[in-house]
Parts: structure tokens; C-alpha cells; sequence
């Protein structure tokens, strides 16, 4: 297999590894706290890395900046409805997250799913905690840091229930509850092409896209492959090291297969551009990439930490929405497309009243 070129994708002499130098001012009222009337009539702005200029446009005209041959990589991970409210046997009210809805029945039944818990009281061992349609969860252990491990005894496929009963995790960010949105957040905070269950957070760049855009692409030439990454809630944990570098990221479970494999590595080979939607695509195959030596098929956790200073192997350009200020993903952009660069495109949304975050507007990175 022909090895990928790794080059530098950032200005190494504006490098800082002080978290407070990732920080941008954001007026609240640019929040995104519902989904864009139609998907793609969401606003893009497109930033040039190599010499800084944007362009302002909306989201359905995306096929301008792209071209005949490029492979637009997709995460088709689907957001499970993890969120679940019940009480326990006393009659104490309890609100659980489900952060591991992927893992196997046979690991669940072992070890038991690991859930965010919302409890006026603490949990114990074997504590029952009962939820609609008679569905029960016992208490396997709670080590106090808000997270309990427990079983569903009798639910042999725990994403089926969560389907019936759950509800969406909105970000920590939305400040309502899911359901009042205009439609139902358990589509609209779902991409076109969601078909594998496991996250709790949706990989946002991708839910501008229609089904009718996506093929306007691939009729125009534009290949498109997909990979799965569950995203994980410790997407929205801050950074709360000053040194960035001392950071860890939260594991999440990905997935590429052969068909994608061989599609990166044929683009690489014939010198195509490979187009990341969302920080997501960009992690699973830089880690892919970094562990493996190569691009091929894995099934595995992924821990991928990227600041700027890093090496791209893989990822070419890159589509992503407005993130969090002293956040990962600002991190990595900023390693994608240089600090400063995005600090000023960052500037530059917020003047012109762009929506931020997960229901937020976008941003191709060429």
C-alpha cells in the first residue's frame, strides 16, 4: 500500500499551548438553542488556510468549494434517545444518561452500561430504579463521581428500549428541554445519514446536509464514504488544564470498514482531496492513521487528542460547525487551519450574527 504523505497543516511559529489563548467573546443570544427552519439553508462560511480570506454563503451552495473527485467523508453514527427519567423504590425522583448505549449485551450483562445520574440522594449497590413501561435498572456499583453502572435485567437490546422510552440528550448549551424545538429533536438532531445507534451527541457538521444535497454531490462527481464514530458526552467536558497539553480525552468507540478504507487510500493515491465532515471524521482517521501506520480497517476506542503542532496524515479540508470557546474542537481547527486564523473567523461570524453550535451554522475549511 502506497504510505500517506503526513505534512503540516499549521503556522507552528503562532503555536501557544495556553488554553487561554483559544478563548473568543460570544454573545449569548448567538446560541443556537433550535434547529435551522431547513437544514441546508443554514449559513457557511468558508475560510481559505492558506491566506485567510472567507466567504459568506449558505449552506445548500456548498457544492461551489468542492470538486469532481473529492471524497466527502461522513460519520453515520445515530444519537440513541439515552436520556431516561424515573424513580427509585422509595419514590425518589432520578434522571440517568445512558453514555454506552453500543456496548454488546454480553459486556452489559459482565459489567453493565455506565450512566450520568441525576439523583437527590445517593445510589447504592442493587438499589432498583424503575422507569415506563416497566422497564427496571439495578444499581451495579456507584463510585460517586456522578456516574452509577447498572444492568436492565430482562432487556436484551437496551437501544430498543431507549427507543420507546428514552429521550434526546440535548448539549448542555440548549437550555430547554427536547421536544420544544420546532419538530422533534429526535430528528432534527439526527444527520440524513444516521444508520449505526451508539451516540449520545450528534456529529453537528453533518446535520446540514439533505438527502437531496448529498446527491446533487455525488451526481456532480463528489464520492462520499462513511465511518462511524458514537460520539461520546465528553465531547462538552472542558479543558481544565492551562497547559493544554495535559489534557486527556474521553475515549469513544469507532468503527471504519474495508469500503472506507479503500476509498481514503485510493483518493491519497491519486492525490484527491479527502474532506472531513466534522472534527469526528477528522479524529478517527488521524488515530487510525497514527496507530495503525496506515489507513485500513479497525474496530476499536479512539482517545485522539489534537492541538495545534500536529501532524495531518489523512484529512485535506474540512467541514465543521462553530465550537465552544477553550474547547477540544477548537483545539483542533485551530490546528487545522492555524490559531489565528480562526480566532479571526470566529470574530468575523459574530460580527455578521452567525448561529454557534450543535444546531449552529457551518464552516468548510479549505
Amino acid at each position: 500500500m502506497t504510505p500517506l504523505i503526513q505534512v503540516i497543516m499549521t503556522d507552528e511559529k503562532e503555536t501557544s499551548f495556553r488554553l487561554k489563548d483559544y478563548d473568543y467573546d460570544l454573545p449569548t443570544e448567538l446560541i443556537a438553542q433550535h434547529p435551522a427552519a431547513a437544514r441546508e439553508l443554514s449559513r457557511l462560511l468558508v475560510l481559505d488556510r492558506c491566506t485567510g480570506a472567507t466567504h459568506h454563503c449558505r449552506f445548500d451552495r456548498i457544492g461551489e468549494y468542492l470538486r469532481p473527485g473529492d471524497l466527502l467523508v461522513v460519520n453515520d453514527t445515530r444519537v440513541v434517545p439515552a436520556r431516561l427519567q424515573g424513580r427509585k423504590e422509595t419514590g425518589g425522583r432520578v434522571e440517568f444518561l445512558v453514555l454506552d448505549p453500543y456496548k454488546s449485551p454480553d459486556l452489559a450483562e459482565s459489567e453493565g452500561y455506565c450512566c450520568l445520574a441525576k439523583a437527590s440522594k445517593p445510589f447504592r449497590s442493587g438499589q432498583i430504579v424503575e422507569f415506563a413501561e416497566g422497564i427496571r435498572a439495578e444499581v451495579v456499583c456507584a463510585p460517586g463521581d456522578g456516574k452509577v453502572q447498572v444492568r436492565f435485567p430482562g432487556a436484551s437490546n437496551i437501544v430498543e428500549v431507549l427507543d420507546r422510552i428514552g429521550r434526546t440528550p440535548l448539549p448542555p448549551y440548549i437550555e430547554r428541554e427536547a421536544g420544544e424545538a420546532s419538530g422533534a429533536d429526535l430528528v432534527c438532531y439526527q444527520t440524513e445519514y444516521a444508520r449505526h445507534p451508539g451516540a449520545v451527541a450528534a456529529p453537528t457538521a453533518g446535520l446540514h446536509f439533505t438527502k437531496p444535497l448529498l446527491e446533487g454531490l455525488a451526481a456532480a462527481g463528489i464520492e462520499i464514504a462513511a465511518l462511524t464514530l458514537h460520539v461520546g458526552y465528553g465531547t462538552f467536558s472542558p479543558i481544565r488544564r492551562q497547559d493544554i497539553r495535559e489534557h486527556r480525552m474521553h475515549p469513544e468507540f469507532i468503527e471504519l470498514g474495508e469500503q472506507t478504507a479503500v476509498a481514503v487510500n485510493r483518493a491519497k493515491r491519486e492525490a484527491r482531496r479527502v474532506v472531513a465532515v466534522g472534527t469526528t471524521v477528522v479524529r478517527t482517521l488521524e488515530w487510525i492513521f497514527a496507530t495503525q501506520g496506515e489507513v485500513a480497517p479497525f474496530r476499536g476506542m479512539c482517545n485522539h487528542f489534537i492541538y495545534p503542532g500536529y501532524r495531518f496524515a489523512v484529512i485535506d479540508r474540512l467541514l465543521t460547525n462553530f465550537h465552544v470557546p477553550k474547547s477540544s474542537l477548537v483545539l483542533l481547527v485551530s490546528a487545522f487551519a492555524g490559531r489565528e486564523r480562526i480566532l479571526s473567523a470566529y470574530r468575523e461570524a459574530v460580527r455578521e450574527r452567525y448561529r454557534f453550535f450543535s444546531y449552529g451554522d457551518a464552516m468548510l475549511i479549505l
